[in-house]
């Protein structure tokens, strides 16, 4: 029995390491200056997920490197971005998929996070893949408002669980977050 209990927690660690988010391609709005640009990365640094970060100052985006296994927070880099006074344009994770089935207006857990897909082609996911975050506040209101038309589930517009959508174990306030390849 030991032997086996030590097995499935090998194969946890590893299908565990092989799920997560390697970098990030944030742009973010307001920035006018260059003391801006520098506000935002700045604040952007002091993510403890974060290993580098590299800038595109001309369209305003902050590439951001993760640090190998680490958790990443989807939401931290956002409020890290509001915390120096601008707003998220857009968002675009890539993850390393290993066989991760996705369906259309489903929802899967990956890297600690539930993602809702929408608007995606049922697939299998394999390798490095860019997922874009449609979250309120990580596209525009119009962009919102038209992904609204792509779901019947309510957690889209609250980016939490929800009675429709909620497994039996996982509570009302986890978050989701909403995504599409």
């Amino acid at each position: 029995m030991r032997i086996i209990t030590t097995l499935l927690l090998v194969l946890g660690v590893t299908f565990g390491a092989q799920a997560q988010y390697r970098k990030a391609s944030l742009q973010a709005t307001g920035l006018t200056c260059a003391m801006c640009s520098r506000a935002t990365l700045e604040s952007l640094q002091t993510l403890s997920f974060v290993d580098k970060i590299d800038t595109d100052l001309n369209n305003t985006t902050f590439i951001l490197f993760f640090k190998p296994g680490a958790e990443v927070s989807i939401d931290h880099i956002k409020q890290k971005v509001e915390d120096a006074g601008f707003s998220v344009g857009k968002l675009v994770v890539t993850a390393n998929f290993s066989d991760v089935k996705v369906e259309n207006d489903a929802h899967i857990n990956f890297a600690g996070n539930t993602l809702h897909f929408m608007d995606v082609k049922n697939q299998v996911l394999n390798g490095e893949k860019d997922i874009t975050v449609i979250d309120k506040n990580f596209v525009s209101a119009k962009q919102f408002k038209k992904y609204s038309g792509e779901t019947t589930m309510p957690c889209y517009k609250t980016g939490v669980m929800n009675d429709c959508c909620k497994p039996a174990t996982a509570p009302a306030s986890k978050r989701i977050y909403h995504v599409t390849i």
